[in-house]
């Protein structure tokens, strides 16, 4: 009996390779690199998309907030609401409107913002209705030009 050394005896055989065409075409070494630049691209991709509208929402000239509302009576409403403008001497328009319990509209009101010290304005402002409102907001402000 021929002794066998330690190695000899824990070194195990190479696992046999697949048969040619059982598992699809052999792997093409090039295309994990196409792919992982592939990858790396739709990354950089994605990342340019969500800086440019980050920084055009940041860039946006007027935003608003609504705060709040109160039923007055059937034809009357009030709406508190935040004018944010990156300039405040900006002059700014809104546009409010009054709904019905049905969504429709049933007042509106073009609500002028006068330039101001602070950036962050918050107003109240009264709508009249043709019918009972349930909810007012703020539908859209704008900055005017040379005004």
């Amino acid at each position: 009996m021929t002794e066998q050394s330690s190695d000899e005896r824990t070194q195990q055989p190479a696992p046999a390779a697949p048969p040619a065409g059982r598992y699809g075409p052999p792997a093409d070494p090039r295309a994990r690199r196409r792919n992982v630049v592939t990858l790396w691209a739709l990354g950089l991709l994605g990342l340019a998309a969500t800086l440019w509208i980050g920084y055009g929402a940041a860039m946006t000239p007027v935003t608003w907030k609504d705060v709040g509302f109160r039923v007055v009576d059937d034809g009357t409403i009030e709406v508190t609401y935040d004018v944010i403008r990156l300039d405040p001497s900006d002059t700014v328009h809104c546009t409010l409107e009054a709904l019905n319990s049905q969504y429709a509209q049933v007042g509106v009101l073009e609500a002028r913002v006068d330039p101001a010290e602070d950036r962050v304005q918050r107003l109240t402002s009264t709508l009249f209705t043709t019918e009972r409102a349930v909810t007012a907001v703020v539908e859209l402000c704008w900055v005017v030009d040379g005004d």
